[in-house]
């Protein structure tokens, strides 16, 4: 980690996670060693060491049948530092892109054991395994290896920087590993509340370890870089130079120290890891990337981009009050006050459903007005097994005069009556429209007919509200 104060699940069951043998972790990290021992005690990026760090890592991957590349950091860089690595497994969706990275250089001072050879080798460990397990890939995955990172993530930033619109929007989201072996260590998450955060948390729920969000961390590694470039980022980190709080202490054992009091130091070697944090980091990595990545994919059973008339039914219970602002398929307009509210651009295609789709001359003009609106699909037999699940894209947006009644809300009619799958709530303060996505489990239903009913509500005295819904699918796997 570089020194202070540098700057929705697939709708798929993932295959099992397998376990991230500690042994090999550590292996990793004993090559690390001799190359550092063998080059002045570092493995600074513009050194011999750095160099033997990156061909070590690069032959592993070409030999486990990775698409592997040392990308030359050009612009940015320490003069003469090496290049990145990044490593590409073939399969999955070429368009859906979860990246696993890690920094394989030193500081000057010593061989950067846990700073950053205990992230370097995990990230590599997993990607052996992934190689040898062979799954069925649902979503690509690719590896980075970054260089120059203590003297300001450099070799991030160049690889973020030169990354096109389009293959930026292709990474769903960036995992980060720096110091992930701390012998007096913590368990740290990066944007622990983050969509990539949260499956991280979910490892470490699931075999009782409490975990925080990484403060010390903050902008200060390799995530950061991502991060200005609008890509989601998580990652795991054990702590560095901060000493451990006595709460911390009560919470995950070890004593008020720092928790790495090797932290740039020579004595950063392969006695300076916990083995039992290094295990989890890796273990936690693993089943973030099985979840997020692998496993069959879904069968689609019915879908609607609203390109064409499919039979949904706007008031289908006869109820609605709203005066303006009905569900309607169409192509709509873009509106606008104090940002945007009604989005002209749809997820797919030229249609969505929205809530009156013109625009109007003022902002309010066809907007949600007088109360509730819905609209019902037409009716779709699920299967009889399997895990079934609904998706779809959505948007409430709405002035800073509105408030907790107003609503979007997705609910499933099935035949025992009507359940509410998910609903968010207005506030009195300005939400702009942005199309987020939803997935939600059908499997309770399964072998019955359903519908799916979409609502939104101006409940409150005089707001603005306004909606839309697009690229609902169910699928079963």
């Amino acid at each position: 980690m570089a020194a202070a104060p540098a700057p929705a699940l697939p709708a798929a069951a993932p295959l099992a996670a397998p376990n991230i043998s500690l042994t090999n972790v550590k292996a990793h990290l004993t090559q690390l060693q001799s190359i550092a021992t063998a080059n002045g005690g570092t493995r600074r990026s513009t050194t011999a060491g750095y160099t033997a760090s990156v061909n070590y890592v690069y032959d592993k991957l070409v030999a486990a049948g990775f698409t592997v590349v040392k990308q030359s950091c050009t612009s940015g860089c320490t003069s003469g530092a090496g290049p990145n690595v990044i490593a590409d497994w073939p399969g999955g969706d070429a368009n859906s892109v979860y990246m696993f990275g890690a920094h394989l250089d030193s500081v000057s001072a010593g061989p950067g054991i846990n700073d950053n050879g205990s992230g370097s080798s995990t990230i590599l460990e997993i990607a052996l395994t992934l190689a040898s397990t062979n799954p069925s890939m649902l979503n690509h995955v690719r590896f980075g290896w970054w260089t120059d990172e203590e003297q300001g993530l450099n070799g991030s930033e160049f690889y973020a920087n030169n990354l096109s619109a389009t293959e930026r929007a292709k990474i769903k989201a960036y995992f980060n590993f720096d110091m992930v072996g701390s012998k007096n260590g913590g368990y740290f998450i990066n944007r622990i509340t983050s969509t990539p955060g949260a499956v991280l948390k979910a490892y470490y729920d699931s075999i009782g370890v409490q975990t925080e969000e990484n403060t010390e961390g903050a902008g200060r590694s390799d995530d950061a870089p991502f991060n200005t470039v609008g890509v989601q980022t998580s990652g795991v980190a054990a702590g560095a130079s901060r000493v451990k709080t006595a709460a911390q202490v009560t919470k995950w054992g070890g004593t008020a120290t720092a928790f790495d009091a090797c932290y740039h130091q020579s004595c950063d070697t392969t006695g300076n890891i916990s083995d039992t944090v290094l295990d989890r980091a890796g273990d936690a990595a693993a089943y973030a990337l099985w979840s997020l990545a692998t496993g069959t994919p879904a069968t689609v059973v019915w879908q609607d981009t609203f390109e064409t008339a499919t039979g949904w039914t706007t008031n289908p219970g006869g109820t609605d009050t709203a005066t303006t602002g009905a569900w309607e398929r169409g192509d709509p307009a873009d509106t606008d006050s104090s940002g945007a509210k009604q989005l002209g651009t749809t997820v797919s295609g030229s249609n969505d459903l929205v809530t009156g789709r013109l625009a109007g001359t003022a902002a309010g003009d066809y907007d949600i007005d007088g109360g509730t609106t819905s609209v019902r699909s037409p009716a779709v037999t699920l299967p009889s097994s399997g895990a079934i699940n609904l998706s779809l894209s959505w948007y409430l947006a709405h002035g800073s005069n509105a408030s907790s009644a107003d609503f979007f809300r997705v609910s499933v009619v099935h035949s025992g009556g009507t359940t509410v799958l998910f609903t968010q709530a207005g506030a009195a303060s300005n939400r702009n429209g942005a199309w987020a996505q939803g997935s939600w489990s059908l499997s309770p239903y399964a072998g019955q007919s359903v519908r799916i009913l979409i609502e939104a509500a101006d409940a409150s005295t005089a707001s603005l509200v306004e909606a839309g819904v697009d690229d609902v699918k169910i699928t079963v796997s």
